[in-house]
């Protein structure tokens, strides 16, 4: 047991969370991280309709009785998504913890506080988790530049982030963005966190519904091999550098539109390369981390093994002298 307010809060053994990831974050990969002692989060923005979430739900629930929780991102889509019918699919299907990003969660705050929900937003902003904390949200999650996905603006790392995020709100402050292994946690704490949210590092486990090969092309890359695309378009997203996306960053310098470049950032070419495992036509999102993983344990394996690693380093730092 590793105790936190974030473990308080949401009933679990360690303060190790699963960043949803879109078509991965599904009930084997949450169940796995849940019953390993962590906080699975379970992706409703690559389900079609809230009945759909509903199943993922059941199917999640069948696998696990431990808590979980479920992200519901609140940005512009092509076409309208009534976000208050996830949320309800979601709240009635017994859900406790449900997660935000994009967008500031209050209009749907009192929706879910009255159903007895704990609320996390994840922002890139130090503002944003200001503004979530005066809405109501109970934890926030902090991204650093070094994160996978969409990691904002201001190119501001997580080893500035995180003791900022700690001194500017009361509420507990979730890591995310650079966090890998058991040293990463014990910073993020040290900081000020009361918890660690990892993707990229959980991509490369066995669970994952990913395609092997796409796990061990993880293994191979270094912190160097990610590039941020989308910057035309004021929404980065930190992804491995191919030749595709090389080709999405010439597109950009030479002024592509939104238009132009949909085709080839659209996550549905993502979730065929999962599927398949041949990337050459789609984008792969990875924190810088990737330089850190060096094989594909089991989810147990990988977060048994932090916890483990976590207790050493104390105790070595406990030796120095600062634990007396």
């Amino acid at each position: 047991m590793l105790k936190t307010r974030v473990t308080e809060m949401f009933g679990i053994e360690y303060p190790i969370i699963a960043g949803p990831m879109a078509y991965i974050s599904g009930a084997e990969l949450v169940s796995a991280v849940s019953n390993a002692g962590g906080l699975g989060i379970l992706v409703s923005v690559t389900h079609p309709t809230p009945q759909a979430l509903r199943e993922e739900i059941k199917k999640t629930k069948s696998l696990t009785d431990k808590p979980f929780a479920v992200n519901v991102t609140l940005l512009p889509t092509l076409h309208p998504v009534n976000y208050e019918e996830y949320f309800a699919a979601a709240i009635e299907e017994g859900i406790k913890i449900i997660e935000t990003s994009g967008r500031s969660p209050e209009p749907y705050m009192k929706l879910l506080k009255d159903a007895g929900a704990k609320v996390v937003h994840r922002a890139a902003r130090i503002r944003d988790i200001k503004t979530a904390e005066r809405v109501g949200a109970d934890a926030v999650t902090i991204l650093g530049y070094e994160a996978a996905g969409v990691p904002g603006m201001e190119d501001v790392t997580s080893l500035v982030r995180i003791p900022i995020a700690a001194d500017s709100v009361k509420v507990p402050v979730i890591a995310a963005g650079g966090i890998a292994d058991a040293r990463g946690l014990v910073a993020a704490l040290a900081l000020g966190a009361e918890g660690v949210l990892m993707g990229t590092r959980f991509l490369a486990s066995k669970e994952c519904p990913v395609h092997p090969k796409i796990k061990e092309w993880m293994t191979e890359l270094a912190e160097t091999d990610t590039v941020l695309i989308q910057r035309s378009l004021s929404n980065p997203s930190r992804v491995v550098r191919t030749d595709f996306t090389q080709k999405i960053l010439d597109m950009e310098e030479k002024g592509a539109t939104l238009e132009e470049l949909a085709p080839l950032i659209s996550g549905q070419n993502r979730q065929g390369a999962y599927v398949t495992g041949d990337i050459s036509d789609s984008t792969i999102s990875a924190g810088q981390i990737v330089g850190l993983i060096h094989n594909v344990p089991s989810v147990k394996e990988l977060i048994d093994g932090i916890i483990s690693e976590a207790k050493v380093i104390m105790q070595r730092l406990q030796n120095t002298g600062l634990g007396n």
